[in-house]
């Protein structure tokens, strides 16, 4: 198990029950979710084309966006902690 999913437990404890039930809902949606996309674009290439080209027109606006440094980089559970400082 990586570090990562280790302290994931931890983290939801401190949530409240209404928040631990929001990301207990969608953790068994994610494996099916996975696979819907899969199944899409296997059956539709052109859509994954036109994808690829969005995220690409995309990054290359962001390109020419200024730049922050990140000297770490965290998944937070709760979005509400993604902006807090250590």
């Amino acid at each position: 198990m990586t570090r990562l999913l280790e302290e994931a437990p931890r983290k939801v404890g401190k949530l409240s029950e209404d928040e631990q039930n929001g990301i207990a809902c969608r953790i068994p949606e994610t494996p099916e979710d996975e696979e819907a996309w899969g199944k899409m674009l296997r059956k539709n290439p052109a859509k994954l084309r036109k994808l690829a080209a969005k995220a690409l027109d995309r990054s290359r606006e962001d390109s020419r966006r200024p730049r922050f440094r990140l000297d770490k980089i965290s998944c937070p559970l709760n979005p509400r902690n993604f902006f807090k400082r250590p």
